[in-house]
């Protein structure tokens, strides 16, 4: 891994851990192994290297989830594979924790990528409940964007509720719970 894959997956990990403010040049430096010149001849500042990761952070979300998406199955089947993947419930997700840092929610650069993520997420859940509820998988008055928005709501606070508690299982058990309201 070069220099500059480094200083990103290093701030990709401190954000993570951290959030923005904690996440200092100098933490930046030691966790990635390189000097101040380095990350400053691939970066202008704290500010672009913290986009750039956050940015990873966002296309790794979408990667993994959209792997979810087309596998095999119906689309009910789909979308549960999406929410029972194997997460690190007692850290939290890596992008939805950033709607918890007050610096990066104020800056519409650092935030753009967060909105556009859940943005997508939830566009891309509605469609697959569309596409359940076409094939008579769903209860055809069922709301595809109501429903998404639930089920990305349940799963962040899933998270949320998880760490509260110290107990990975809550956020299996809020995907469960979930997932047992929509196939009724």
């Amino acid at each position: 891994m070069d220099t500059r894959e480094r200083l990103i997956e290093s701030t990709r990990e401190l954000l993570w851990e951290r959030g923005y403010v904690g996440t200092s040049p100098k933490a930046i430096q030691q966790r990635s192994g390189a000097g101040q010149g380095s990350m400053y001849h691939h970066f202008s500042g704290k500010p672009d290297l913290a986009l750039a990761a956050i940015d990873r952070s966002a296309a790794e979300l979408r990667r993994r989830a959209e792997a979810a998406f087309t596998g095999p199955g119906g689309a009910v089947e789909r979308v549960a594979a999406y929410l029972r993947r194997e997460r690190d419930a007692l850290k939290g997700c890596p992008v939805g924790r950033l709607t918890q840092d007050p610096d990066v929610m104020a800056d519409p650069g650092l935030r753009r990528p967060v909105e556009e993520t859940f943005a997508w997420l939830t566009g891309r859940i509605a469609e697959l409940l569309e596409e359940g509820r076409a094939a008579g998988e769903l209860d055809p008055a069922l709301d595809p964007r109501a429903t998404a928005t639930a089920l990305v709501a349940t799963l962040q606070g899933g998270y949320v509720l998880a760490r509260a508690a110290g107990d990975a299982e809550v956020l299996a058990t809020a995907v469960e719970g979930a997932l047992s309201m929509l196939t009724r």
